[in-house]
């Protein structure tokens, strides 16, 4: 099983019949020179990268800056399409009177199996008052949370939300709270390691930007800022592969994991068997 943790659906053709919603989600994510990308299209992309399953992520700002990218109801429609091969995360904006009323709706109507957050977007700590209510919604309905964490393309994020000594107390607080630092925290990797060796509710994803390619990205982070041997003996059971699709290509992130040299046992659970702890939780 080779599961994409971290995917955002905003292109994808069946949510973007409408022209004007179309041009907000290149204007809120800053990300311009793509189209829209037809069913057929992502199911051959998935094939190339030998993915079976995505996790689809909601976003919403809606408080701060008035704009839901993806919404919940839009994600819900998608798995509906696909629902052997996408896996949908709701979103809500902590900030928002109502977001504990649209996270369980979320999860006891709309199906959604875990909460994407974006600190640095939604601007909040990950121990505000403000995101509480939603920590609990998601330990009742044993449900885990996608951190955006570390650096953002985004426009208006801001790094310092997303630092990954920002989350130690949550994961001190919360035990049973399952959380995903995205992205690997990017540039805190050693802090990102430091959580989750203390922490075995902590995990983070691959999706790291790179500016380069991404098999010399992986390279320098994973051999070079955290030792390989990291991985491949204290957090093999806590880091999954993510891509961030649609600003980076799949079949690229997937021949880069698999190209840097961890063994046979530790890739599966990067590639798969960990996402499915991770959204699941254990036996």
């Amino acid at each position: 099983m080779f599961i994409d943790i971290h995917v955002h659906p905003a292109f994808y053709e069946p949510i973007n019949s409408d022209p004007v919603r179309e041009e907000m989600r290149h204007e809120a994510l800053d990300i311009h020179l793509n189209g829209t990308a037809k069913l057929a299209h992502i199911e051959n992309q998935m094939r190339l990268a030998g993915l079976d399953k995505m996790c689809l992520l909601g976003q919403d700002y809606l408080v701060k800056e008035g704009v839901t990218p993806v919404s919940n109801e839009e994600v819900q429609s998608l798995v509906g399409l696909r629902p052997d091969r996408f896996i949908g995360f709701a979103s809500v904006d902590p900030h928002d009177p109502a977001a504990a009323e649209k996270l369980e709706c979320a999860f006891a109507e709309l199906g959604l199996v875990g909460l994407n957050l974006h600190p640095g977007r939604q601007r909040f700590y990950p121990t505000d008052d403000c995101v509480q209510p939603l920590y609990d919604i998601c330990e009742r309905h044993d449900r885990p949370v996608m951190f955006h964490a570390g650096m953002s393309w985004e426009p208006h994020a801001l790094a310092k939300f997303g630092r990954p000594v920002e989350f130690e107390e949550l994961a001190e607080a919360r035990p049973n709270l399952r959380f995903c630092l995205g992205h690997f925290a990017w540039p805190w990797l050693e802090e990102a390691a430091m959580l989750m060796v203390k922490h075995r509710n902590v995990y983070a994803d691959t999706a790291a930007l790179y500016f380069d390619c991404a098999r010399e990205f992986y390279d320098r982070l994973f051999t070079q800022e955290l030792p390989l041997t990291w991985i491949d003996r204290s957090l093999r059971h806590q880091v999954m592969f993510g891509s961030d699709n649609p600003r980076f290509e799949q079949i690229r992130m997937a021949r880069a994991l698999e190209g840097l040299g961890l063994r046979e046992s530790t890739l599966e659970l990067v590639k798969g068997e960990n996402a499915l702890e991770f959204l699941y939780g254990r036996d």
